[in-house]
């Protein structure tokens, strides 16, 4: 299968695919974390590359429901939400039959221009990771993912990760159980 990862550098879900035989690429406008299959352009000018399966990490900052009280203190992020939420949506309109955006709870003034809520809510826990971190997931012709492997010792670690230089990109990264989880469950 032809696998797209789209707004991901790290290359954690695009390896979980390749590792199981698809060809699987990823595009960032950031250079790949990770030696792999990687394109470093603008993830809207890769979609029309015949892809059969396509995930989505489209940026969450200005979408989020947890930063939803910055937009009335600093009004110059509306324009920037409105970017984000059109860029969500024309990654889930791409002409690719199956589809999967990756966000986190997002706030109404978002949801009214993607224009509809999230299919899923998955937890890292659920898929053996002891982290709590509300991960939604908005799907198109793909099934909700089923957990693979539900651990205790929930901790908010990744909420809790200090200020530093890297905190948004590590903090994006997505856990590998459940990037296993997307290649085993629809690839």
């Amino acid at each position: 299968m032809k696998v797209l990862i789209g707004c991901e550098e790290s290359g954690v879900v695009r390896e979980a695919f390749a590792k199981l035989g698809h060809d699987a690429w990823s595009c960032d406008i950031l250079p790949s974390r990770q030696a792999g299959n990687h394109t470093q352009a603008d993830i809207l000018s890769v979609l029309d590359k015949g892809w059969d399966l396509a995930i989505f990490h489209t940026p969450c900052t200005f979408l989020s429901n947890s930063g939803v009280r910055w937009l009335h203190e600093r009004p110059e992020r509306w324009e920037l939400m409105e970017k984000d939420a059109l860029l969500f949506k024309a990654c889930m309109d791409a002409d690719i039959p199956k589809i999967a955006n990756e966000n986190p709870i997002m706030h109404k003034y978002a949801v009214e221009i993607i224009g509809r809520r999230q299919d899923q809510v998955i937890q890292p826990w659920m898929f053996g990771h002891g982290e709590t971190k509300a991960t939604c997931l908005w799907l198109k012709n793909l099934p909700q993912l089923q957990p693979t492997n539900i651990v205790e010792g929930r901790e908010q670690r990744v909420w809790k990760m200090p200020p530093s230089e890297h905190r948004q990109r590590d903090r994006s990264v997505t856990f590998q159980g459940i990037a296993d989880a997307m290649a085993e469950q629809w690839g």
